[in-house]
């Protein structure tokens, strides 16, 4: 028992430690980033008096760390035009300055000053309102960011698991057959459709289906989810990689499963080649099939980004497409990369769980 509680413990300060890995990169990044979101939102045309509203509204008027290394305007811009003087640009002629990109560099680093702002920013404020449950109001609909984000969270987890069952549908049979005849035709196919399905990119493989089954013979809508049926398409686009990659895994491990003792063994008890195929070879073999599954979730969820722009489909990737990147939404950014890291990080913890109720020697260690 106490060993259990040390391991939950353990899981759990990992998963804190991960998330707020990700989303301070991710708000380090979204930082470094020029342009205010405030005329990002509120348009060229907007006064400062507005401006002025939205930043203080939504907290952008605070600093983004705890610390900044920021010029000062006033006076950079008092040393630009005092540089500027002739007098002041033949006496300059004569020193070391080779060009003035480094010029610029110096009087850039001159004016430069260390400013330590303490607990009041809005990288403090956004995680004191995670404890909380809160993650922020979107800027451009003043939404609850976690409204959003639970609106649309479960069409992306049907479109990663639709992806997976159906790489699962195509791999298994597939990889069990290449194993089971290795060097026949079988095989030979099934290598070259998992080096086809990995050398393709989802956004090639989209629209050639889009334009086949939507265009030419047109069985399946070209975008949304209206239908039930909409989500094919996204889901084979998104599922084609990871059937190829489990394809390769299905066949090693078949092959590898049987040379073992156990199958002689269930052989020489005159159990058919069936059963000791898909009930013993396929049972062991399907370990490292698993742990590649649930590392792949994360990838599914990263790539359903791109998949959910092609087929328009009101996942959690478009929304932090269009709504959140192409409109600098911080707080709805920031939110869907939590949300997705968390998720990443509770199926990597059902993975283990899987792994160690397949292979009881990971349970009793």
């Amino acid at each position: 028992m106490k060993y259990k509680v040390i391991n939950i413990l353990r899981q759990f300060g990992l998963l804190v430690l991960v998330v707020w890995t990700v989303v301070s990169l991710v708000t380090l990044l979204i930082e470094l980033v020029p342009g205010d979101p405030a005329v990002a939102i509120l348009g060229e045309n907007a006064t400062p008096e507005q401006i002025d509203s939205f930043r203080l509204k939504h907290g952008l008027d605070k600093p983004a760390f705890f610390f900044t290394y920021s010029r000062d305007p006033e006076l950079y811009r008092g040393i630009r035009e005092f540089e500027q003087q002739p007098k002041e640009k033949e006496r300059r002629n004569e020193q070391w300055f080779v060009s003035n990109a480094v010029e610029d560099l110096l009087v850039d680093l001159r004016v430069r000053e260390f400013r330590w702002h303490g607990t009041d920013n809005r990288y403090m404020n956004y995680w004191t309102g995670v404890l909380h449950g809160d993650l922020g109001n979107s800027f451009k609909t003043d939404t609850p960011v976690l409204n959003l984000i639970l609106e649309r969270y479960p069409n992306t987890i049907k479109l990663a698991l639709a992806a997976m069952f159906i790489a699962i549908l195509i791999a298994i049979p597939l990889g069990v057959l290449a194993g089971t005849r290795k060097g026949s035709l079988v095989d030979n196919f099934s290598s070259f459709f998992a080096l086809l399905g990995i050398s393709l990119p989802t956004f090639v493989i989209g629209p050639f289906l889009v334009y086949l089954f939507a265009v030419k013979i047109q069985i399946f809508s070209a975008t949304g989810s209206l239908y039930p049926e909409d989500i094919v398409l996204p889901a084979v686009t998104l599922g084609a990689a990871l059937s190829a990659i489990l394809t390769r895994m299905v066949r090693s491990s078949v092959i590898e499963e049987l040379g073992e003792d156990y199958v002689r063994t269930a052989r020489a008890k005159g159990l058919s080649e069936r059963t000791v195929i898909y009930k013993h070879v396929l049972k062991n073999g399907l370990i490292p099939v698993v742990t590649i599954l649930g590392l792949q979730l994360g990838v599914l969820l990263a790539g359903s980004i791109i998949t959910e722009k092609i087929f328009a489909w009101p996942g959690l990737g478009l929304l932090l497409l269009d709504e959140g990147i192409a409109k600098r939404d911080y707080r709805l950014v920031q939110g869907c990369v939590l949300a997705i890291s968390v998720t990443y990080i509770f199926a990597n913890a059902l993975t283990d769980w899987i792994y160690r109720r397949l292979d009881p020697r990971i349970r009793l260690s």
